[in-house]
């Protein structure tokens, strides 16, 4: 037992440790971007993945997280041949940040559709196709008559989350939207097959259309209509190439790969390629949608945006249907 002026001695000699554990305990704080890079690894699984979705370099993502580790003195990831993989006390981090992130999104949400400026940014999630085709056209002209309106846009395949604010209007292509999304549906996307094909393809029986050499999609694209109607309409087709883009599938028919049945809209971005109807019609197209979140569908830039791009697209209905005239 220390006496009274042991007491005081012992912690004049402490103190000096003492305030520093003190210190680094108070500042053991994990900060909301902390948290981001955390859930980005999580989601995406990969430091590579993570780092394009938050716009940062794959090191950057590293020493956070390693910093976020050796601040708490727990590691969060188990480094594995396939990727990152969330250890217990990971798990345990996970819910909470997407809470938080969902918490975080709604407030931006929220301010956002009360700003009342036809200015600012706006970030646009589609898909390559549109941008090879329909859309440069016509976020060109909406550009030009709101020059105070930055247009930012991600040609992803994945649908965008429109709830954490990954984008501001997606225009999509899209069977069921989710339905925390507001839009409009504006046409049936159809089909054709297009590639060197002769005037007799339209009198082939479905074993000459499955003989052909056939540019498919890849397993990334597995639920897209061109994917469902092959593996329904040919299941014995004869695939000789993959892709995990529609546009990069009709850049393997110019080159002479072989055929593919593709959106009737890319018909004028692919020249020089033959088209044909399907051999076994669409059941149930997809649809051309332009959906925002609904706290931002009244904010003056997101609807005249919104508004613009409908009314232009709609000039395309019949092409986006059936097919070039």
């Amino acid at each position: 037992m220390l006496l009274p002026g042991q007491t005081s001695r012992a912690f004049r000699l402490l103190k000096p440790a003492f305030l520093h554990y003190a210190c680094a305990v108070m500042h053991r704080r994990l900060d909301w971007t902390d948290l981001q890079y955390v859930l980005a690894v999580a989601e995406k699984g990969t430091l590579a993945a993570a780092a394009r979705a938050l716009g940062v370099s794959h090191t950057t993502v590293l020493r956070r997280i390693a910093a976020v580790e050796a601040s708490f003195g727990v590691r969060l990831f188990d480094h594995l041949p396939s990727g990152y993989a969330l250890t217990a006390a990971g798990e345990e981090v996970l819910a909470p940040a997407r809470e938080l992130s969902g918490a975080v999104a709604a407030l931006e949400r929220r301010l956002e559709g009360r700003d009342v400026r036809l200015e600012g940014l706006i970030r646009v999630a589609t898909v390559d196709t549109l941008m090879a085709s329909l859309l440069p056209p016509i976020l060109g002209g909406f550009q030009s008559e709101h020059p105070g309106v930055e247009i930012e846009v991600s040609g992803a395949t994945a649908l965008a989350n429109l709830s954490r604010r990954d984008a501001d209007v997606a225009i999509r292509v899209a069977s069921n939207p989710p339905e925390t999304l507001v839009g409009r549906r504006l046409a049936s996307v159809g089909m054709g097959v297009c590639g060197d094909l002769p005037d007799e393809a339209s009198t082939w029986s479905l074993d000459e259309w499955s003989s052909q050499r056939w540019i498919a999609p890849s397993a990334a694209l597995a639920e897209t209509n061109i994917a469902r109607w092959m593996r329904t309409a040919l299941p014995a087709a004869n695939i000789v190439f993959q892709a995990d883009s529609a546009l990069a599938m009709g850049w393997a028919v110019q080159a002479g790969v072989g055929v593919a049945a593709l959106p009737w809209y890319l018909a004028p971005a692919l020249p020089g390629l033959r088209w044909r109807s399907l051999p076994v019609p669409l059941e149930a197209p997809a649809g051309l949608w332009v959906l925002s979140h609904r706290d931002l569908r009244r904010t003056p830039r997101v609807r005249a945006f919104t508004d613009f791009v409908c009314r232009e697209l709609a000039l395309h209905q019949g092409l986006i249907e059936t097919g070039p005239p």
